[in-house]
C-alpha cells in the first residue's frame, strides 16, 4: 500500500548512509517516518506478541539474576526475550516477588545479582524489541552513555554524574578535560556535552557570557562560576541509554514509539549493526560504555563439548539467519567483564517424540566450542566458560530434562570423558516439566507469569482457545493424562449454540478427520472444564 511504498522509497533515497561510521545514526525524517507513518506497521513489520511458555519463564528468571546493576542489556525478539524482560520488571518492581520465584525454581548460581535496578541498564542491540521499551518506561533502561572516552571513563568511575555541577566542573577543570584556555574547538566540544551554554562565544581574549566579557582563563574563579552558572543543575547532552539497528515488534510498540517527546527520543539512537554487533569501530570506548554486559540469546541445541546451534540442523537444513548471535557472543569473550547468555529449552517434541536438547553430540554448530560461555536452561545456569570437558558436561548434564540425564552421562563415560564412578548431585535428579509447574503455579496464580506480559492483539476468546489448545497439545506427553482426557472428551454433552462461535474462530466447526474430531472434543471439554462453555 501507500505506507509500504513510501517506506521503500525511504530505504533507497538512503541507501548510502554511513552506517560504517560509529557515531553514524539515521537522518531524523528516515526515523520520523519509521514511527510516525501509521502504515508502516500494518504495511510490513508488526509482529504480533506471542504467548510465554512457563519454562521460557522458569529459563529467564534464571537470565534475569545474571544482569548487573549499572551494566549493559542485549536480548532478542520472542517469548524469551519478553519473559527476560518480564523478570527484570519484576525484580524492579516487586523484588520481595521475585526473590521467592529464583527460591521456587532453586536459582542459586555464584555471580546472582537480584537487587532492583538502582544505576540502571545501557542497551546496545541489533534489534530494539518491545520488552526493552517497557524496561524504559519502568526505569530500568536509563544508563546513560557518551560518546567521549575521557567523559565516558569518569562516569563509569564514580568522578561525575549526568548532571552538570561543581562537581564535574571539578573534575573537568583538575584534568583538563577544560583547558585553561578555551579555543573554538574546545569551546565547541564544551558546548556539544552541554557543559558550556551555546550561547557562549570567544570575544578575543575574553569570553562573552550572557552578554558579559570574562577573561578567557578558566583558572579565574569567576570565569568558571560564570559558565556554571548557565548550565549548573541541567544534564549532559547527547547521552544515550539505547544503541540498536532496527525495531521490530507489536502495533503498540510502534504506537509507544510515536508518543515518544523529544528528550525521550534523543536518549535511543538507531545506528548501524557495525556499532551494535560488534567493537571494531572503536574498542575502548565501547568497552567503556558495554561494561558488564550480558548478552542474552537464544539457541537449538547445545553439545556435552558446549557447542550450540541456533541457525541450522546437522542434516543441513536452514531454521534462519545466525543474525547477530555470533557477534554478540564473539564480543562476550573480548569485552571485561561480559557474559554470553544462550538460553535453550531442555527438550522438544512430545510422547514418543520427545527428546533432548542437550545432546551427546550435533553435525552442525552455530556457535564453536572454544566460545561456550553460559547456557541456561529451565532447569538452571551452566556456567562454562574456562571449565574442563569434563566440568562442562556434568554442568550441562545438571540443567537437562531427568529423562534424559543417564542416557548422557553414559554417553560421556563410556567416551572417556567422565569418571565412571561419577553420579550426579541429587538436587539435578528431579528436572522435570511436572516439578517446575508445581514450583511455580502459586505465582501463576498471582498473576506474576502472565501468558501474555506486554499484552496482545487476540480477543479474549483467542487467547482462551490458544490457552486450550496448548494444553491439549501437552497431554501427547502424559499418555495416561490422554486417555482419561479423551474418555471424558467423547462422554461429554456440550451445548451447540454456545459452542459454534469458538469452534468457527478456529475452523473445526465441522471436523472431518477422525484426528480433527478428537482436538474438537477434547477443546470443548477443557473450555467446559474452564467455565467458559456451557454444558448441556
Amino acid at each position: 500500500d501507500a505506507g509500504a511504498r513510501k517506506v521503500v522509497k525511504v530505504a533507497q533515497v538512503h541507501s548510502d548512509l554511513p552506517f560504517m561510521e560509529h557515531d553514524a545514526e539515521l537522518p531524523a525524517d528516515v526515523f520520523d517516518i519509521i514511527v510516525d507513518n501509521p502504515d508502516y506497521d500494518r504495511a510490513l513489520f508488526a509482529v504480533p506478541n506471542g504467548a510465554v511458555p512457563l519454562r521460557d519463564y522458569a529459563a529467564a528468571l534464571h537470565a534475569s539474576q545474571l544482569v548487573v546493576d549499572g551494566g549493559t542489556l542485549q536480548i532478542g525478539i520472542g517469548a524469551l526475550g519478553d519473559a527476560v524482560a518480564q523478570a527484570c520488571i519484576l525484580r524492579q518492581r516487586d523484588n520481595d516477588a521475585y526473590g521467592r520465584l529464583l527460591a521456587a525454581i532453586g536459582a542459586d548460581h555464584a555471580d546472582a545479582q537480584s537487587s532492583p535496578f538502582e544505576q540502571g541498564l545501557y542497551v546496545s542491540t541489533e534489534m530494539f524489541v518491545y520488552g526493552m521499551m517497557r524496561l524504559v518506561e519502568e526505569g530500568i533502561v536509563k544508563r546513560r552513555v557518551y560518546d567521549d572516552l575521557e567523559l565516558q571513563n569518569a562516569r563509569n568511575a564514580g568522578a561525575i554524574g549526568d548532571t552538570v555541577d561543581s562537581e564535574l566542573y571539578r573534575w573537568a577543570l583538575d584534568t583538563g578535560y577544560m583547558p585553561r584556555h578555551l579555543d573554538a574547538q574546545s569551546l565547541a566540544r564544551l558546548q556539544h556535552w552541554g557543559i558550556v551554554d551555546e550561547a557562549v562565544t570567544l570575544a578575543g581574549a575574553s569570553l562573552d557570557i550572557a552578554g558579559q566579557h570574562y577573561p578567557n582563563d578558566l583558572r579565574e574563579q569567576r570565569t568558571a562560576d560564570a559558565l556554571l552558572a548557565q548550565v549548573q543543575g541541567g544534564t549532559l547532552r547527547h547521552g544515550r541509554y539505547l544503541h540498536g539497528g532496527f525495531f521490530l515488534g507489536p502495533r503498540e510498540f510502534y504506537e509507544r514509539l510515536r508518543a515518544l517527546d523529544d528528550a525521550e527520543r534523543e536518549a535511543i539512537c538507531m545506528t548501524g549493526v557495525r556499532r551494535t554487533n560488534q567493537l571494531l569501530l572503536d574498542f575502548p570506548l565501547y568497552s567503556a560504555q558495554r561494561r558488564d554486559a550480558r548478552f542474552i540469546n537464544t539457541g537449538m541445541k547445545v553439545t556435552l563439548s558446549g557447542a550450540v546451534a541456533s541457525d541450522a540442523l546437522e542434516d543441513g537444513t536452514v531454521i534462519s539467519g545466525v543474525g547477530g548471535q555470533y557477534n554478540f557472543v564473539a564480543m562476550a569473550h573480548d569485552l571485561p567483564g561480559a557474559r554470553s547468555v544462550l538460553c535453550i529449552r531442555s527438550t522438544r517434541g512430545q510422547g514418543d517424540a520427545l527428546e533432548s536438547n542437550i545432546v551427546a553430540r550435533y553435525g552442525h554448530a552455530t556457535i564453536p566450542r572454544h566460545l561456550r560461555d553460559i547456557v541456561v536452561t529451565e532447569y538452571g545456569v551452566a556456567d562454562l566458560r574456562g571449565q574442563s570437558d569434563a566440568e562442562v558436561i556434568k554442568r550441562l548434564v545438571a540443567v537437562a530434562d531427568s529423562r534424559f540425564q543417564e542416557e548422557l552421562l553414559q554417553f560421556a563415560r563410556e567416551h572417556g570423558k567422565l569418571e565412571s564412578d561419577y553420579e550426579l548431585p541429587q538436587s539435578a535428579r528431579n528436572n522435570t516439566p511436572q516439578r517446575l509447574a508445581d514450583s511455580l503455579a502459586p505465582f501463576v496464580e498471582q498473576g506474576l507469569l502472565p501468558d501474555y506480559p506486554f499484552g496482545t492483539e487476540l480477543t479474549d476468546r483467542e487467547v482462551a482457545l490458544a490457552a486450550s489448545l496448548r494444553r491439549i497439545k501437552s497431554l501427547s506427553g502424559d499418555p495416561a493424562g490422554m486417555v482419561k482426557a479423551v474418555f471424558r472428551a467423547l462422554l461429554h454433552r456440550e451445548d451447540e449454540e454456545s459452542a459454534r462461535p469458538w469452534l468457527e474462530r478456529i475452523h473445526l466447526e465441522h471436523p472431518e478427520t477422525p484426528k480433527e474430531f478428537l482436538v474438537q472434543q477434547l477443546l470443548l471439554l477443557d473450555l467446559e472444564d474452564r467455565g467458559l462453555l456451557k454444558v448441556r
